[in-house]
């Protein structure tokens, strides 16, 4: 048989054989055509425009597959492309391995791969290698997706937790937990229905118009708990350090930054930015909406003299339009934790959450 007639994975599809040909060449090849990956080789081959790089790599195992403002695919190419947004550099390459459940309808597959073509070239990566596995019915949930990437770090961008100082104030870059309570308003189990949106969604543009316009010299202030030298002779980025806030949500990101830095954080509530429905889906579900994931996120630490700098440039992005300053870093007086002033002027601690409050969420 030369022609794929199967409107449905089977497990034969996995085998190495025909079948698994036919799945590459009629479904994935011409989705992310491009000369690199046309080879089929075991490996890709790239030309990178620097020795500098990151990689990164994440699964992606979200239910359902596909939700207001995206879905597995998009994700899957989202994530990757934040992660090494984040870490201050320019994503370049991504790998695509898909763990493909049998009778999967190929309209579902070829829905999902359509996804990740057009999120991959509205962001300028290329899908450059990947793979593809079958298993029983049962077993994998539908689909599961593997995505490694590679991105050139950005010139004269160094980013750390080393380099947060005492009076660095804290910016995130729009609302808090779209992602995660859309995820659960489709949850079968779950009677809430409203009309949330994902905030899926690729950062890496907002990110380097950021890190290469504020990388210019700063001198540490005499109040930074880290300096050795005069203030006159350290110096640092604007931009200090950059996290996307997925699962755990916006505390797990303040609270790991406290722990590696052992300095404090501050927020203020008023100032953190929330969709008034998420806030509502959140308290009738009984979940804190700090803790929820987000998937078009990132926190940003940054010198106090470029704070407004850095605000300017996020309001004039489109995923940047409601960013905020959220808080500071500060001192520690007794051992480093996140407190939260409350809209009524009473103050929280901000914990790590414990486990996962929303499962299968990305």
């Amino acid at each position: 048989m030369n022609k794929d007639t199967h409107d449905k994975i089977l497990l034969a599809h996995g085998g190495g054989g025909q079948l698994s040909d036919q799945l590459v060449r009629k479904h994935i090849l011409p989705r992310f055509n491009n000369n690199t990956l046309a080879e089929l080789t075991d490996a890709a081959k790239l030309n990178l425009e620097s020795k500098r790089i990151c990689f990164t790599t994440d699964s992606y195992v979200v239910k359902p597959l596909f939700f207001n403002g995206g879905d597995i695919g998009k994700l899957a190419v989202c994530g990757t492309i934040n992660d090494l947004a984040v870490s201050g550099s320019r994503p370049a390459a991504i790998s695509l391995a898909l763990i493909i459940e049998e009778g999967l309808a190929f309209d579902v597959l070829d829905k999902i791969l359509d996804s990740i073509a057009a999120t991959a070239a509205e962001n300028n990566v290329s899908i450059v290698t990947g793979d593809t596995k079958t298993v029983e019915a049962g077993a994998a949930d539908r689909i599961y997706i593997n995505t490694s990437g590679l991105g050139v770090r950005l010139d004269g961008v160094e980013l750390g937790f080393g380099k947060i100082a005492v009076g660095d104030k804290i910016i995130i870059n729009g609302t808090i937990g779209d992602h995660g309570m859309t995820i659960m308003s489709l949850r079968e189990d779950i009677g809430f229905h409203s009309k949330l949106k994902s905030d899926c969604a690729a950062v890496a543009d907002l990110t380097c118009k950021l890190l290469t316009a504020t990388k210019g010299v700063h001198p540490v202030g005499k109040n930074n708990p880290r300096e050795t030298h005069s203030h006159h002779s350290t110096i640092s980025n604007g931009v200090k350090f950059m996290r996307d806030p997925t699962r755990g949500g916006l505390a797990a990101t303040l609270n790991e930054i406290a722990m590696q830095t052992s300095l404090s954080i501050t927020i203020n509530e008023a100032d953190v930015p929330i969709n008034p429905t998420v806030q509502a889906a959140a308290d009738a579900l009984g979940l804190d909406v700090l803790n929820i994931a987000n998937e078009g996120k990132f926190v940003a630490v940054v010198a106090r003299d470029c704070a407004e700098e850095c605000m300017n440039i996020c309001r004039q992005h489109p995923l940047g339009n409601q960013a905020s300053i959220i808080g500071e870093v500060v001192k520690t007086e007794d051992v480093p934790v996140v407190e939260m002033t409350t809209k009524i002027g009473g103050r929280r601690i901000v914990q790590m959450p414990y486990g996962r409050e929303l499962p299968r969420i990305c």
